[in-house]
């Protein structure tokens, strides 16, 4: 997709004007970073909870606007962290407005709301970014450095946190679980084939909270996904299964370690073995930079020189149709392959490609 000039497009002369709608949780971290960076003018924020925005807004001194349609004019970007019901809705205004636009994931509620999210930012030539932030994770970054020089076989990942009160309107494939199907993509850059998943309630939500998914790929890799809402302990890995290595992952303690097989024994003169080497462990040191961070230096970078973003509309889809699909089978407990896929639902096989 060629970039050419965007709407909004800003020269580097000129401080980026950015708002954020939705100041809840993840709002307010997009507030905090918002507040720190430099060559960003940042305007205000929006939310319906109006004590909540005044403090918010007076605590980062910036403009409160009840309603985030009065913020629209006065920006050039915005970073959307509102419910996953309202994405649509307010992405739309938006990206008609013609300000460029980040939204927090999964991109919408329904494949259809994010189609249309995707064919607007397209038309109104803006940004459409999605908050899919493990992949600016220094730990998933490093993870992707040494995969290319290994040959990948499985993935295992496990995204787990104790019950909360927040991103309590989706089940746990879209607040969690699609984290790992979006880096999946990236790491694994082949079709899937053959899609299987459980899961389970254990809220009063009515949604799904635990789910364990296996995917197929063409590529002959098989990846094993596993999320949870009601774990007592916070766990975010990945492990990478390699023909001659095992590279695990951890995005929490931002951490790398390389586990490969040797044969090294000591031995003296006499035939005995003084000690034996089983395995090496390489540990990769990474950054410290804070993914959310990084995310909107992306985003900003992308909305001043026209760049499309790592995360766009288009990939977070791709993203959304097999979480989508992940779920339903979670509740159906089915298996599906491919050639299944494609006589069930043509339009969405085609979007499990890479």
């Amino acid at each position: 997709m060629t970039t050419g000039y965007l709407k909004g497009q800003r020269s580097y002369l000129e401080p980026i004007r950015i708002g954020v709608i939705g100041v809840g949780n993840m709002g307010q971290h997009h507030t905090r970073v918002l507040s720190l960076m430099k060559d960003v003018e940042f305007v205000g924020i929006a939310d319906v909870n109006v004590e909540r925005g005044l403090d918010t807004a007076s605590k980062y001194r910036v403009k409160f606007f009840e309603r985030y349609q009065d913020m629209l004019p006065f920006v050039d970007a915005v970073c959307v962290a509102v419910p996953t019901r309202l994405h649509h809705s307010v992405g739309m205004a938006c990206l008609q407005a013609g300000v460029h636009t980040l939204i927090e994931k999964p991109i919408a509620a329904s494949i259809a709301e994010a189609e249309s999210l995707v064919n607007a930012a397209a038309e109104s030539h803006c940004i459409l970014q999605v908050g899919h932030i493990e992949r600016f994770n220094p730990a998933f970054q490093e993870l992707s450095k040494v995969l290319k020089t290994e040959e990948l076989l499985a993935v295992e990942a496990h995204r787990m946190s104790p019950y909360s009160q927040r991103a309590n309107d989706v089940s746990v494939v879209l607040d969690l679980m699609i984290h790992d199907i979006d880096l999946l993509q990236e790491l694994v850059g082949a079709p899937v084939v053959k899609l299987t998943a459980s899961g389970s309630r254990a809220s009063g939500s009515g949604y799904l909270d635990y789910v364990t998914a296996t995917l197929g790929f063409a590529s002959g890799i098989v990846a094993t996904l596993t999320a949870s809402k009601v774990t007592h302990r916070k766990i975010r890995r990945i492990a990478a299964h390699c023909k001659n290595s095992l590279t695990e992952a951890d995005f929490l303690n931002n951490e790398i370690l390389i586990h490969r097989q040797t044969t090294a024994n000591c031995t003296t003169d006499y035939g005995q073995v003084l000690y034996r080497q089983d395995g090496l462990i390489e540990k990769v040191y990474t950054s410290n930079i804070e993914p959310l961070h990084a995310e909107l230096e992306h985003f900003v970078y992308c909305v001043r020189g026209g760049d499309q973003p790592s995360v766009g509309g288009e990939q977070a889809l791709k993203a959304l149709r097999i979480a989508s699909l992940i779920e339903q089978m979670a509740l159906d407990g089915q298996v599906w392959h491919s050639s299944e896929l494609e006589s069930l639902n043509p339009v969405l096989a085609l979007g499990l490609g890479a």
